[in-house]
């Protein structure tokens, strides 16, 4: 899944939060990208943090609804796609790691 924040602390708070709540395995912080996007009819360029976070999809719905619980934007980004291969050994500790 990718999520955007304001800031790396702010990315490093949530990032955390999923982490110890089982909700992603890893959550890969990339400081600054830069964003541009319409926001109530105007258009806004912002340098944000990107999260890449790592999770199984029996932990989709639950990481759906603690990052608006956990993020300060009122409308936060949660972008998933579903993987089709991997090491195997990586995508089994993801899945242990969001087990609850």
């Amino acid at each position: 899944m990718l999520c955007t924040a304001p800031s790396e602390d702010a990315a490093g708070e949530i990032a955390r939060a999923l982490v110890e709540r089982r909700l992603a395995a890893c959550v890969n912080i990339i400081p600054t990208v830069r964003s541009i996007y319409r926001w109530q009819d105007q258009i806004e360029e912002e340098r944000e943090a990107l999260l890449v976070i790592k999770t199984h999809t029996h932990s989709l719905d639950e990481l759906y609804l603690a990052l608006p619980e956990l993020h300060p934007y009122e409308v936060p980004e949660g972008i998933g796609w579903h993987i089709t291969s991997g090491l195997p050994a990586y995508l089994t500790w993801v899945s242990e790691e969001t087990s609850s």
